[in-house]
């Protein structure tokens, strides 16, 4: 006989976080998870709705962080 309390679990989307949290310094947005800071700092009080409409567009943002850094982009600043 199992007596043993429900593991609790949320039912709004969890974060996306990977805890790779480095910011792209042109796109604006988290290298791991691909949100942007205000969707970072806001996460914990957004709708579940809202958070699903980010999540959703998470995918469309990764081809931002594969383009080639060429010309002044690519040079280091001095």
């Amino acid at each position: 006989m199992n007596t043993a309390e429900p593991i609790w679990s949320r039912d709004e989307p969890q974060s996306p976080c990977v805890n790779i949290c480095v910011i792209h310094p042109h796109e604006g947005l988290c290298v791991g998870c691909l949100r942007s800071l205000e969707e970072i700092a806001n996460w914990a009080s957004l709708s579940p709705d809202a958070r699903q409409q980010i999540m959703a567009q998470l995918p469309e943002r990764k081809p931002l962080l594969k383009k080639r850094r060429g010309g002044k982009r690519g040079r280091p600043q001095s």
